[in-house]
């Protein structure tokens, strides 16, 4: 038979949590757990608000969007809201303005709102309107003057993805839930997202595919046609650059830098002939005379 999953009854534990105001007695102003519900009665056939067990030959909660033919079970993936009202701060809230924020967030495509199907309700209690993420319907039946209906894809039932977190922003934004600084409300699909890049950034050594096209980056290889040339230093070019230079530094290192012609030369463009002479040892003097007679005969 039709079930009620446990994230649905999470929400709906929520709202009953904070806008329950005196459980102890009913009262108009609150909402009450009667007017929270997540299964259809008995007589109740094809919808959100039934399972597999329920669902009707083309039942447009199923054959609509492969999400929910995918995430067919028995539980149901509904929930209705009825009429409250709350004063927080001077400020009045009520099931027409709770609904219109949650239709302005299924707008903005907020990421809490990306398992939301579609919201049933009326913005003032006089006219019923339909937001559809599928873009099929925008209108329902009466009874939406005093309830709105939400209904969740199945398969985000099916694999009993925390849908409370939509709802407690709307209580935090009015007030009735005092936010605390090291409060987290991530979905725990942006939290496992966020732990999966956290992973792949800092894990870069070509171990996993992320690692891999950082290292591939590094190379210079961060293109699809093999004949372009990145016009960035790359790892490689970096590496031949170091290369050439060291080569280079090798070269020099086995030179003699010292020229003694070029010394003397200079010393001796420096020097009168007189002087010459006088620097030159009497036991040399002769040789360098025969030297010169020799090279002046020839």
């Amino acid at each position: 038979m039709t079930r009620a999953p446990d994230n649905l009854m999470a929400v709906r534990r929520l709202l009953l949590d904070h806008l329950n105001r005196d459980p102890n007695r009913a009262r108009d102003e609150d909402l009450e757990p009667n007017e929270v519900g997540i299964v259809g009665d008995a007589n109740h056939r094809g919808g959100y608000h039934c399972g597999s067990d329920r669902v009707v030959t083309n039942d447009y909660s199923v054959v609509e969007s492969s999400r929910d033919r995918n995430g067919l079970t028995l539980d149901a993936a509904a929930l209705d809201v009825g009429m409250f009202q709350v004063t927080v701060d001077g400020r009045r809230h009520n099931l027409a303005s709770f609904s219109t924020w949650c239709v302005a967030q299924c707008v903005a495509n907020a990421a809490d709102t990306r398992d939301i199907r579609e919201i049933i309700y009326s913005p003032d209690g006089k006219v019923v309107r339909r937001w559809d993420r599928l873009g099929r319907r925008n209108t329902g039946d009466r009874s939406h003057l005093w309830h709105t209906h939400f209904s969740f894809f199945r398969d985000s039932i099916k694999a009993n993805r925390d849908q409370r977190p939509l709802f407690r922003r709307y209580l935090t934004s009015i007030g009735l839930i005092t936010q605390k600084p090291e409060a987290n409300d991530m979905t725990p699909e942006e939290h496992n997202w966020l732990k999966t890049v956290h992973r792949n950034l800092t894990v870069l050594d070509g171990r996993n595919p992320i690692g891999q096209t950082y290292t591939r980056m590094a190379m210079g290889e961060d293109h699809t046609d093999p004949k372009f040339q990145v016009g960035h230093p790359t790892l490689r070019t970096i590496g031949a650059q170091l290369t050439a230079l060291q080569t280079a530094m090798d070269a020099l290192m086995k030179r003699d830098f010292t020229d003694e012609q070029a010394i003397v030369a200079g010393v001796l463009a420096g020097l009168t002939p007189q002087e010459i002479a006088a620097a030159i040892p009497p036991t040399v003097a002769e040789q360098v005379v025969r030297e010169l007679g020799r090279r002046l005969a020839a």
